[in-house]
């Protein structure tokens, strides 16, 4: 298996807890004396033939693949499939290249998010939920003693990503740069992606500002939620929404450190609606995609989930205790048919505001996606 993800200190306590289970060898590919155990990788590997070894950092040695896969397919002849391996490691393109052609048929893959809503205990107090959608999800925000040492601990996060961990994964680009164009993205958290014009107010061409978004996408930190297109005859909107796919991190990049501060910015709607999209999305069974719908008549959704069956869930975000459903949502799903339809609002109880559509709490829904597997 291959875990990849922004979670830094999740994936490490997860491997940690597998050691102890496992009977596990533990390797930290970023510390210097677990790499020298690797001079000699293959000999290293294979006097622990039978034994989970886990290799945390994975992206700092990709040569260790094809010595990974000799060593599986020898194991593989004497019986033993499955439980070999686990490497952690940070998402790149070019770390799912190689692992996925050199390993291939020998590896499964899993993405380790933020915590999600039901992770942190599903609170039904307000408060629960705002100090999640405050903070974000990564472990060392969220369970922070205070909001200002959260708030540190993520503009610390950024500024590694950006002077570190990203140049390590593609072109060389200058972080101040970058830095600028994912506030850039904050700013317009959930808007549809205008590719000309961020590269405009960044000051590069369009297939310069094209690639940052695809490498942010692939670093797991920012998510292009696609439109729904299927529906013949209507005029649809093709451009993908984006989001900063951590809300804690959307706050850090725009200096917004207490919930007061919050509420009272331009972003409030937005970053609350990307937080219960990208909460919904983490606990949706596989095989769920996820789209926006939107007419240049003005039906719009904001989540249209498509299940592996066809089926599908339209969802509404509303940041309002008195939520009421617009006439939009009501074209829409007069459009889609989807078999269930959903008003997520900040409260704490369900109800139904009629035809069929439900206001619901975000755990709430989170609870019932989990659970319909």
């Amino acid at each position: 298996m291959v875990l990849i993800g922004p979670r830094q200190v999740g994936k490490t306590t997860l491997a940690l807890t597998l050691g102890k289970q496992k009977d596990a060898i533990y390797l930290d590919l970023e510390s210097e004396q677990d790499r020298g155990k690797l001079v000699e990788p293959e000999l290293y590997l294979a006097d622990h033939l039978g034994r989970l070894v886990i290799l945390d950092e994975i992206h700092r040695a990709p040569g260790l693949f094809p010595v990974l896969r000799g060593l599986i397919d020898r194991a593989r002849r004497a019986g033993d499939r499955y439980g070999l391996y686990l490497l952690l490691g940070s998402a790149s393109l070019e770390l799912l290249k190689q692992s996925g052609e050199t390993l291939a048929g020998r590896v499964s893959f899993l993405e380790l998010s933020p915590f999600d809503i039901l992770e942190t205990g599903g609170k039904k107090k307000l408060a629960g939920h705002d100090e999640l959608w405050l903070r974000g999800g990564f472990p060392e925000s969220y369970l922070a003693p205070d909001d200002s040492r959260s708030l540190r601990w993520r503009q610390d996060f950024v500024r590694t990503y950006l002077e570190r961990d990203i140049p390590q994964f593609g072109p060389r680009i200058a972080a101040e740069t970058l830095r600028r164009f994912w506030v850039m993205l904050a700013h317009s958290q959930g808007g549809l992606l205008n590719i000309a014009q961020l590269a405009r107010n960044l000051g590069v061409d369009a297939k310069t500002a094209a690639s940052y978004i695809d490498l942010l996408v692939d670093l797991l930190l920012v998510r292009r939620l696609p439109s729904w297109r299927t529906n013949a005859g209507k005029r649809l909107v093709k451009s993908p929404k984006v989001y900063v796919r951590d809300s804690g991190l959307v706050h850090a990049l725009l200096g917004i450190g207490e919930k007061e501060t919050l509420v009272s910015h331009p972003v409030v709607g937005a970053s609350w609606e990307g937080f219960v999209i990208e909460n919904l999305l983490a606990v949706s069974p596989e095989g769920v995609q996820g789209y926006f719908y939107r007419t240049s008549g003005g039906a719009e959704i904001d989540l249209l989930l498509n299940f592996p069956d066809g089926s599908q869930w339209a969802i509404e975000v509303k940041r309002s205790l008195a939520p009421r459903v617009e006439r939009g949502f009501y074209a829409a799903c007069n459009d889609l048919k989807p078999a269930r339809k959903f008003l997520v609002y900040p409260g704490v109880e369900a109800y139904p505001l009629g035809e069929d559509i439900q206001a619901i709490p975000l755990h709430s829904l989170a609870r019932l996606l989990d659970q319909s597997v």
